[in-house]
């Protein structure tokens, strides 16, 4: 249970982070979005449903990379990033599902920090 608990006080510390920078607090799909939007290295005003999709499946691959899970393989001609599964994924419920992927990001923001579209 501690380390459920380490890993949710991690979580609202990076929670309030975002809330000072975006002004709102972000929902974990909003992250993977914001981290898909990263990895990609385009902003734009507008994605379409499809693109927003493809941006969260970007950042969920480019987490999981972070613990061999995943690694690019290329990068296409309009520029997303392409990965190749090294390794099954465990298997989870729900609340574990979350907390791996939330373990993940709170890998990824102590390397990494959100580029400003200003």
């Amino acid at each position: 249970m501690l380390r459920n608990d380490d890993l949710q006080q991690r979580w609202w510390k990076l929670e309030a982070e975002l809330i000072e920078r975006f002004g709102k607090k972000p929902d974990l799909e909003t992250v993977l979005f914001l981290i898909g939007i990263q990895e990609y290295g385009q902003i734009r005003k507008k994605f379409s449903k499809e693109q927003k999709q493809d941006l969260m499946h970007v950042a969920v691959c480019h987490l999981l990379s972070q613990s061999g899970f995943y690694e690019m393989e290329k990068v296409d001609e309009d520029g997303w990033p392409h990965f190749r599964q090294l390794k099954p994924i465990p298997a989870f419920d729900t609340f574990e599902q979350e907390n791996f992927i939330k373990d993940h990001v709170l890998l990824y923001f102590q390397t990494n920090t959100l580029q400003s579209s200003e």
